[in-house]
């Protein structure tokens, strides 16, 4: 009689990696900083639609564009705000260039499987440019003013939303921050946040 055990049939694992135009395979569970390039990230946020593509023109606003016009708020917001901080800006959803742009009403029925996932993505992406894994609270809070009122404006000129339904969700922004978007063809977007990307990385590490 044999003695070895009968061979048992195993489930190939699952894949939790994503592979990038760069050839870059990013583990979703365990990112690793060196398998960041920001080429991959600036071409997956062109392609991201905010609002579910729900926006009007030739074009979806792009969590790209969406990302440079954040950015440039939080300097206008603090003009004396370091090229680190407004990288970090830059950045704020650059998680999103391997999981999409969840809206908000999505994420809180996911629930911490989700943050988890994002958080991990976000602290790999910023050791990969020497930023602190983590925001500071009050850049944190700054990036998300900044993300309100760019937020109010798509809804008020892209998205279908009236002024005071706008005011609800994301408050009044304010008057002196006035914006005009048009939605950029995804190339043009890709450019802008790479382009972008490049002069804060240049202006943080000159002065380090």
């Amino acid at each position: 009689m044999s003695t070895r055990s009968p061979q048992t049939s195993r489930k190939p694992p699952d894949r939790v990696w994503q592979r990038m135009l760069s050839g870059r395979r990013l583990d979703l569970l365990d990112p690793s900083p060196v398998d960041i390039e920001v080429d991959d990230i600036a071409h997956g946020l062109a392609r991201v639609a905010r609002w579910n593509g729900q926006t009007l023109g030739d074009h979806a606003f792009s969590v790209a564009q969406h990302s440079v016009i954040v950015e440039e708020i939080c300097g206008r917001l603090d003009p004396r705000l370091p090229a680190a901080d407004r990288l970090m800006a830059l950045h704020h959803d650059a998680a999103e260039y391997v999981i999409g742009d969840m809206i908000s009403p999505f994420k809180t029925v996911l629930g911490d499987s989700y943050k988890d996932v994002e958080n991990r993505l976000t602290e790999a992406i910023h050791v990969r440019f020497g930023l602190p894994a983590r925001l500071p609270a009050k850049l944190k809070k700054l990036i998300k003013r900044a993300d309100h009122i760019c937020a109010w404006h798509e809804a008020t000129q892209l998205a279908g939303f009236a002024a005071p339904e706008a005011n609800r969700f994301f408050g009044k922004p304010p008057e002196d921050i006035v914006l005009t978007l048009e939605p950029q063809p995804p190339t043009q977007a890709q450019a802008s946040f790479v382009a972008r990307h490049e002069t804060l990385l240049h202006e943080k590490e000159r002065v380090a």
